[in-house]
């Protein structure tokens, strides 16, 4: 019988073994490393809005601090000179306010590792081999 027209030869089953291995521990490389960035952008914007929580804690400070020093001074003098640092308090209330509003929205943007959470809730179907039920 000619060679020619035969089949090419099939792999062993340690040849297979080890080509699902090698693919095995390339998608857990990539998986980890999708994880790292996500979870590196995630703690960009957790530590924004952290920072941007922290400056309105201190402006917040400010706004007692002044408040308190204006109302001391207007008791105390009961004429004009206290009302200075009542407008500076009402200032630095507006950028506790701003400073609020923004790490609020900062924190709002977290998402976590969506996209590998997505990923990995796929390889169970793969391995089976139904990578059509990962639709």
């Amino acid at each position: 019988m000619s060679e020619t027209g035969s089949a090419p030869p099939q792999p062993s089953v340690g040849e297979l073994v080890g080509e699902i291995s090698r693919d095995l521990s390339t998608l857990m490389r990539q998986e980890v490393e999708l994880a790292k960035a996500e979870a590196r952008q995630a703690v960009q914007h957790a530590a924004k809005s952290g920072s941007m929580f922290a400056g309105a804690g201190v402006a917040g400070h400010f706004v007692l601090l002044f408040l308190s020093i204006a109302l001391w001074w207007a008791l105390g003098d009961a004429i004009g000179h206290g009302w200075s640092a009542v407008v500076v308090a009402v200032v630095w209330a507006i950028v506790a306010a701003v400073l609020f509003a923004r790490g609020r929205a900062e924190s709002k943007r977290v998402e976590g590792l969506p996209r590998t959470t997505d990923t990995v809730s796929k390889i169970p179907n793969a391995l089976r081999g139904q990578e059509e039920k990962n639709a």
